[in-house]
């Protein structure tokens, strides 16, 4: 008797070929039949009749919130998207559904999609999701919370789309209580507002979350105008607790992937790293695996303790074997000091906004210096932007190319306290913005096929696999010349009004081809 299903769309139930960095190719329009994307980037996760035996880490939580809360563990399934069938029946009441970027208006899907002019893979395959007839069939009431259920706030798209509530933010105190109120029959609100969850009642996962994901502090509190996460509280999750989630991975076959939006501030009290705790949580959870990596962390946080970096480093044996470097997401927004001291002076602390070009070429040197990898983050299009603040920007990235890491350049979209403002969108850009993109595009390009090679070393992807990726960055560099040039010069890479039919066709084409090369 499955009372309650969660389930999330196919681009999210993947672990991505094991690399969850790869999940950010659901943000990417669509140019590929979809049963292609997903074999190259997004493979379905395994299941047992119907029953997914990863899941997102958000769909594990409530999982655990719901059982801790009284339902029996019988009642509460996480299912394979694409085998709902198997488990849907009509005992059914809810079906509470997780989702990141289900209309495409995260950064970078807004980004993305909008240049080249097409929907994202996250939206489609959302909104697949929703039609799938066994969602529909015994007449349950849907549930949509996660980090994008923000985009679904109107009544309208709700109705359309036929949910019943959304849940936005944090959901271990208020998703229980509204499944039970659902699975009663009884009313449910359209939209719950979830705050901040005190740290005793945030469960632990009960099954493997994809990836091995576990997360070890929760928030931010850097105070950042345009980002969600930093508005709200900051919590670090007890280490028991961390480790019980890293056991309950590791017998699910997968390593550790610690997360948190600033995984190096782990039981800080403030900006500064606490280089005890953190040390000790690695050492931790070490003993378990040395397949550990982190999801996120912050510039300033990396040069505020700079001794850091290397201990982390020898305690998972960064260069050491099969280990050659280790990766994270971390935010240079902008290089602009008079943008810093508008929007985002807590992402620079304890340093100042006239110190931030300084943080950024330091920290990058100090992470290549211990094989760290940094995938950063700029964000174009901040509200009062500038040509002076992009040339700024462009200056900082020129700096920057002699240092092993990806960099990629991200539209603006309101929330936060900017919730206000309007997005911001390929129309609006700049001269100075297609030269900012071409920049980052440029340094990406020479830093991903020696990044490609060493990825796959580690993962002992070798012979006609690694032969074929390999050529396929090799073309795509190749074909994107042209469009390059043009856009150093502050030109648009297309010349049809609308942007998007010679453009969009020859960039299918580029794309199609090399896909087609690669099934040969």
């Amino acid at each position: 008797m499955s009372r309650v299903i969660l389930t999330a769309d196919q681009t999210l139930m993947s672990d991505y070929n094991r690399n969850i960095f790869l999940g950010f190719t659901a943000c990417s329009p669509v140019l590929i039949p979809l049963w292609i994307f997903q074999s190259l980037f997004c493979p379905p996760i395994s299941h047992k009749n119907g029953i997914a035996l990863a899941a997102p880490y958000g769909l594990r939580k409530i999982e655990a919130s719901l059982i801790e809360h009284g339902f029996d563990e019988d009642e509460v399934r996480v299912a394979h998207p694409a085998h709902l069938d198997k488990v849907v029946d009509k005992d059914t009441r809810v079906i509470g559904i997780s989702t990141n970027d289900p209309l495409g208006l995260g950064p970078a899907s807004t980004t993305f999609s909008d240049l080249v002019g097409r929907e994202t893979y996250s939206s489609v395959s959302f909104i697949r999701l929703l039609k799938d007839p066994e969602i529909r069939k015994y007449d349950p009431k849907i549930i949509v919370g996660g980090p994008g259920a923000w985009q679904l706030n109107d009544t309208r798209i709700m109705a359309k789309l036929g949910i019943d509530s959304i849940l936005i933010g944090e959901g271990e105190v208020r998703a229980p209580e509204i499944f039970e109120r659902a699975v009663r029959g009884e009313e449910i609100p359209s939209v719950v507002e979830g705050g901040p969850a005190p740290v005793d009642k945030i469960p632990t996962i009960r099954a493997p979350s994809l990836n091995g994901l576990v997360e070890i502090a929760r928030g931010c509190g850097r105070g950042c105008r345009f980002c969600n996460p930093t508005m709200r509280q900051f919590r670090s999750v007890p280490i028991e607790q961390i480790l019980r989630e890293v056991r309950v991975n590791i017998e699910g076959g997968y390593g550790v992937l610690l997360h948190a939006e600033d995984v190096l501030r782990y039981g800080a009290k403030g900006p500064i790293p606490d280089e005890r705790k953190v040390t000790t949580l690695f050492k931790e959870v070490a003993r378990y695996t040395l397949r550990v990596g982190i999801s996120h962390f912050a510039l300033s946080s990396v040069l505020s303790r700079p001794e850091l970096i290397g201990e982390i480093s020898e305690v998972l044996e960064v260069g050491k074997g099969g280990r050659i470097w280790l990766s994270g997401q971390t935010g240079i927004e902008t290089g602009s000091t008079r943008l810093i001291e508008r929007h985002l002076r807590g992402k620079v602390k304890p340093f100042g906004p006239d110190e931030w070009r300084e943080v950024v070429v330091e920290a990058f040197g100090l992470l290549q210096d211990n094989r760290w990898v940094p995938c950063a983050t700029l964000i174009m299009g901040m509200p009062g932007e500038e040509r002076e603040d992009v040339l700024i920007t462009l200056e900082l990235i020129e700096e920057l190319k002699t240092f092993k890491s990806l960099i990629v350049p991200l539209f603006f979209v309101p929330v936060g306290r900017l919730e206000r403002e309007r997005f911001f969108r390929r129309k609006d850009m700049l001269p100075e913005h297609w030269m900012l993109l071409s920049a980052c595009i440029r340094h990406d390009l020479g830093w991903v096929r020696e990044l490609a090679a060493e990825h796959l070393e580690m993962t002992g992807i070798r012979g006609v696999k690694r032969w074929a990726i390999d050529r396929i960055i090799a073309y795509a560099a190749r074909k994107l010349g042209p469009y390059l040039e043009l856009m150093d010069e502050g030109i648009p890479p297309y010349r049809d009004p609308d942007h998007t039919s010679g453009f969009n066709r020859r960039v299918y084409r580029m794309i199609t081809h090399t896909i087609h090369g690669l099934y040969q």
